[in-house]
């Protein structure tokens, strides 16, 4: 009988934890995100650490549970609180040249999510940080860069084509930005290896 009441408290036990997870990672986007910008060029998106966060969502909480993170921090960013880059908020920002970014957020939180269970399931291993790595930077480039390009391009009412070098210009620092969330991400599941069970 014991073990019969003890199920469905475990059960909610594990879905409030969920919960935990999801709003600290969604309050963690928000938080860097709100760090001050750098503006690059002319086409209004700056530089920021938004793509360090999700990163480490995606290699930390995986597809599902890092997808939900992101999903709430773009619901309450459009709902009105100003957690977007610059303080920015509302449906607005969804017309302007951010908005591609935004929504690549999502795809390549469950994208890197995904591809990251793959080897993750078989523990932390030598070469598990090269893996995380490649996959943030190859998922950088065919989810982030064209997406984020479109939105850029819509927005500036430009072809794809006359805007795909401003890109560019985020590389050096999202490359940084990986290093650093894979350093996280290890530290983080030697910390907490029960996390790599999920």
């Amino acid at each position: 009988m014991s073990s019969t009441a003890g199920a469905p408290a475990a059960s909610r036990s594990f879905q409030a934890q969920d919960l935990a997870y999801v709003a600290v990672f969604a309050a963690l986007i928000a938080a860097l995100s709100l760090v001050p910008p750098i503006p690059v060029g002319s086409f209004g998106v700056p530089i920021t650490l938004q793509t360090l966060a999700i990163s480490l969502t995606a290699l930390i909480l995986g597809p599902w549970l890092g997808g939900a993170a992101v999903l709430l921090y773009l619901l309450v960013g459009t709902a009105g609180l100003p957690v977007f880059a610059g303080g920015k908020a509302g449906m607005s920002v969804w017309f302007g040249p951010t908005a591609g970014y935004l929504l690549s957020f999502l795809v390549n939180v469950v994208v890197v999510g995904l591809i990251s269970r793959t080897y993750l399931r078989k523990g932390l291993v030598k070469l598990t940080w090269l893996w995380m790595l490649l996959t943030l930077l190859v998922c950088r480039l065919l989810v982030i860069y064209p997406l984020g390009t479109a939105g850029i391009a819509r927005a500036a009412e430009k072809p794809f084509t006359a805007v795909a070098a401003v890109d560019l210009a985020y590389w050096p620092g999202d490359l940084l930005k990986s290093i650093v969330a894979v350093l996280v991400a290890v530290a983080v599941f030697k910390a907490f290896p029960r996390l790599l069970r999920r």
